[in-house]
């Protein structure tokens, strides 16, 4: 089994499976959401994973490209706030506080490697057990069985950081003007950064920027109802899997 084509189509049927938990009628039927959560609101929602979360087999390559450049500031935040420390225009702005709020930015940004985790760990059990695509819901769940219920809670948990963050109004303010100026810093030094890590913290701000794009269609309310409702979903997914 040739690990790229397995890939591929896990890829494929794990965004069928993301399709078919996001439908509203389903939602609405389940979880008795407000009318304020309207179905559009659940479609963007749904894109916004689509697209940032579980992209095709195509831009998910060209996103990891991005975000591997950044895999050391991830594992190393203090590098990437060394950078910070050397804009005075950010430590006059956020002072002591600007160490916490550049490492809470990664953290959100990780959701996005969390996932390609997970779908590779799908493709490494698929292989081990030579289970063959296509990669129907039900071939997904059963893929899923043989993770650790440990490891995908943790996927779960890092999730819920993404969107506690788009939540968070004023946080989700500061680092995105954070990340910005530290994009336009990283562009003046060429011979310091790579295209690559700037395309990853452009990418990761894409992300960030979408997501308050959602939430601010909605009142605090229901953007903490959205939140909840996610995590509901994906515990009561791993619940009915398991």
């Amino acid at each position: 089994m040739e690990r790229a084509h397995v890939l591929e189509q896990i890829i494929t049927g794990y965004r069928n499976t993301i399709q078919q938990r996001y439908q509203y009628q389903n939602i609405k039927d389940t979880y008795g959401i407000p009318d304020s959560i309207d179905p559009e609101t659940v479609n963007q929602l749904r894109e916004y994973f689509l697209n940032y979360m579980y992209p095709e087999f195509e831009k998910r390559q060209e996103l990891n490209e991005a975000f591997n450049s950044l895999e050391d500031f991830t594992k190393h935040p203090k590098k990437l706030v060394a950078v910070a420390l050397d804009a005075t225009k950010l430590i006059f702005k956020y002072g002591r506080h600007l160490p916490k709020i550049l490492n809470t930015g990664l953290k959100a940004m990780q959701s996005f490697k969390a996932a390609d985790t997970f779908e590779n760990n799908l493709v490494d059990e698929a292989i081990k057990n030579n289970i063959e695509g296509p990669y129907n819901p039900e071939k997904i769940d059963a893929l899923i069985t043989l993770l650790s219920r440990e490891e995908i809670e943790k996927f779960i948990s890092i999730s819920e950081s993404l969107f506690d963050v788009l939540h968070d109004k004023v946080l989700i303010k500061k680092i995105k003007g954070i990340i910005e100026y530290l994009i336009k810093m990283m562009q003046k030094k060429e011979n310091t950064y790579t295209p690559q890590q700037i395309k990853g913290l452009e990418m990761g701000l894409e992300m960030l920027t979408e997501g308050d794009a959602l939430f601010n269609r909605l009142t605090l309310e229901d953007q903490q109802n959205l939140v909840d409702l996610i995590i509901e979903i994906e515990k009561d997914a791993l619940e009915r899997i398991f």
